[in-house]
Order: C-alpha cells, then structure tokens, then sequence
C-alpha cells in the first residue's frame, strides 16, 4: 500500500516541500514556514528546501500547474530527494499521479503529521490511537494504482460473476482492522473512565494544559508539577497524556494534565482516534490554554485550538470546562512588548490571562493563583445535614464534591461542609429534592 509509514533508514531521508497557496488570504506566514520545516525535523528528514508556490490554476489530477511541477521535480532531482512533501491536502487521486510524476514518495500534510505521531507514540494507548488514524487514512486512499488491482474471476466457466477485486479486498482487510483497534480503544475509554471516577471521588480538581504544539505546555508542566516529562522544542514532543499531582495555594493537591498539541488543520482522523484522550481535558475542572505570545501567529494559533475545542464539545456532548490563559515565553519578548502584555493579562477577564516564562519560572505563582481562583470561582461552599437514611445523599456528596468536614449531632444526624461545582448543586437539588442544601 503506497501510505504506509515511511521504513527509517540508517540515513536520514532526504526532503524537498513546498507550501501551496490559492488566494492572499492563505498566504503562508514566515511563522507558517518555520513550523512546516520544524515538522520535517521531527520527523529526523534532512530538509533540502522548503518554498510558498502560488498555485493560480488548480490542476484537479496533480494539484500543479506545469510549471511549478517541472519546477518541483527539477528541484527533487537536484537534491538527491527521497521524499517529497506537499503541506496541503492532496487527494488520493493527486499523491498516487504526483509519485507517478516525480518518482519519489510524496506525503501530505495529514500524512506528515501522522507519520511524527508514528514515532512519537510510547505507550499502548498512543500506539492504538496513531495505528487507528493511519488506518482510517489509508483507507481513504485506496485508488486504483497498480494493476494487480484488475477484477478477478469467481468460480469457474465463463457464466461465473466477476470475483472480488483486490481494491475491494484491501478495504475489506482495512475494515476489519479499523473495526478490532476500535473495541481495543473502547476498553481505553472505560479504563480511563474508571479512573476518572476515582479522581471525581477523591474531590480534588483536575486542570488539564491545551494549546498549539509547541506552545510550551510540556515545560509548563514540568514547571508546576516538578515533574520530568520530554519537553523539547519541536512539534509533538508530547503525544501520550501525562497526570500528575500538584499543590495549590489554599485548595491543596490537584490533578494537573499535558495534552497532545493542536495544529492549523489538525487531521480529521487523529481527532477521531485520539477522542478517548481528549475527554481527559473535556472532563477536567479548569483548561489552562498555553499560548505562545513570542509567536507572530499566536492570534491564528489561538484560533485553531479554539476550533478543535468546539468540534470537541459537539463530537462529545461535554460542555467545555472554564478557562484561563496563560501567556508564556514571555522571555523570548522584548521588555516593551512584556510590559505591554503584562498589563493586558492584569485587565483580562474573559478568559483571565497570566504572564509566565515556563522556562525561567516567571509568573508561576500568580498562574497557580490564578488557577486556584478560576476553580474556586466554578465552586461554592455549601452546608448539608443527612439523616441515618440519607446514605445514598452522603455518597453522592463524596463523590462529585470535596467534602471539608463531617460532624456528628446530637441527634445522629451528620452535618457536611462540601465544596460543589456551581452545576452540581443543581444536580443535587434534582436528585435529592427533599434534602436541603446552603449554599
């Protein structure tokens, strides 16, 4: 199959891209280039050139017009280049014509980024969420490339129907795999389920870290949780999720969450195979959104992670949890431009924002004020008295609250002090009409 993950080498591979744009409006950014050639680099290619090319005429068999193709190939050939990458979408029609023309294996963007998860994944859930997204990619790509793909006879005289085609079989093949990695991923999704219901019980808040790769969320983290997860400024240096325990001011100990990185046009199918990840940051009390404020692009990046959020919040049926900014690598800017966002970030209120430098520690302590705050403010204290017979009441308490204190009455009754998210006391006056709640 022509989309399998590239075999590594002893020696790099050697690549040649080109960004293709149609219209002024999606023009490439310098900052647009850097991430493309950083792509590349993770995925240990040896870059030989990297250009925009202003596609005016759209040619649906080959994307390219003439030439820009001759110009493509010339380039390719030149360089000694094993691999050519177009950072746009291509349909199968167009990869399976553009290797035919170039002689070289040719990878999109999709298929960039899939075969850096590839090699990113570590742990089992990683490896199954990556092989389900390369598989739901190919699958989409089974054109009529070779001529072993020529109908077969089924049974035997000229009367029997054709057979089943070998286009028909590799599908069928596909499917069978996609169907068994999906109940592999389901017993995931329960497994992590199970283990959120027993940080839900447990009543300590759970902060998961969102943003554009490489905004710095793994140094964020490493940061607040003293922890020693690969940080590295490259895209996806983080792929698997990782939990730890962290401690905030007054609140005490959290949960605290790194997430996979979003990306400008972040592939359909590893949203898709990665949902059971990403319900971790859906399900959290508080997103911590990372930006990279030293980036030109910050504004556009922000945007793409807020598209993914949304299409998260309706893929899942979750509402999204309360959020906060923080605006790190504030190092990276000049004083002026830190003075200026520091001032913003002390006004901002929807989301609130913080300064920080993850990698010098700048700004750690108001941004676990500020998370303490944001959590705080999506709770409210409130004071419960149960019966012997309120057992169920009691559970649930412990359950979807922080319970403080429990005292013992005279009587037998056991007042309760529980710190609730606002939407839970709602959920108890529902549940326990006959019980009341001070809220």
């Amino acid at each position: 199959m022509s989309d399998k993950l590239i075999d590594r080498l002893p020696t790099p591979e050697i690549a040649g891209a080109v960004i293709p744009w149609f219209t002024p409006s999606n023009r490439p950014t310098e900052d647009r280039l850097i991430e493309t050639a950083g792509l590349i680099e993770a995925l240990g290619c040896e870059l030989a050139f990297l250009r925009a090319d202003h596609v005016r005429n759209v040619n649906s068999a080959i994307l390219f017009s003439g030439g820009l193709l001759d110009r493509f190939a010339e380039d390719l050939e030149a360089h000694d280049c094993t691999i050519a990458i177009v950072d746009g979408a291509l349909t199968p029609v167009q990869q399976r014509n553009l290797e035919q023309r170039l002689g070289v294996k040719v990878i999109d963007r999709t298929g960039l980024i899939l075969e850096i998860f590839g090699l990113r994944a570590r742990t089992r859930e990683g490896r199954l969420q990556v092989e389900l997204a390369r598989l739901l990619y190919e699958r989409s790509r089974l054109v009529r490339t070779w001529t072993h793909l020529e109908r077969q006879r089924g049974g035997g005289g000229f009367l029997s129907g054709p057979g089943e085609s070998q286009l028909e079989a590799d599908r069928r093949m596909l499917d069978d795999k996609i169907v068994r990695l999906r109940r592999d991923l389901e017993d995931v999704r329960r497994t992590r389920a199970v283990q959120r219901a027993g940080r839900t019980r447990s009543g300590k808040p759970v902060i998961a870290l969102v943003g554009y790769t490489n905004s710095g969320k793994s140094t964020l983290f490493n940061r607040l949780s003293g922890a020693d997860v690969f940080a590295k400024d490259m895209p996806f240096a983080t792929l698997d999720p990782t939990i730890r325990r962290i401690d905030l001011p007054t609140i005490g100990e959290a949960a605290l969450i790194d997430t996979v990185g979003f990306i400008t046009d972040l592939p359909t199918h590893l949203i898709d195979s990665f949902k059971a990840t990403l319900e971790e940051a859906m399900q959290a009390d508080l997103l911590v959104h990372v930006r990279d404020r030293s980036s030109t692009s910050d504004a556009e990046q922000s945007g793409d992670v807020a598209i993914v959020l949304e299409r998260l919040e309706a893929e899942t049926g979750l509402p999204l949890p309360p959020m906060i900014e923080a605006w790190n690598k504030s190092d990276l800017l000049s004083p002026d431009r830190a003075a200026a966002l520091a001032l913003a970030a002390s006004t901002a209120t929807n989301p609130p924002a913080v300064l920080v430098s993850a990698r010098t520690g700048a700004g750690m302590e108001d941004l676990s004020r500020q998370i303490e705050r944001a959590l705080l403010r999506s709770a409210r204290e409130c004071g419960v008295t149960l019966g012997t017979q309120d057992g169920r009441a009691r559970a649930w308490l412990h359950q979807y609250g922080e319970v403080r204190t429990e005292s013992v009455l005279g009587d037998g009754r056991v007042a309760i002090s529980v710190r609730l998210p606002i939407e839970r006391v709602g959920q108890f006056h529902t549940e326990f009409p006959d019980i009341e709640i001070d809220s």
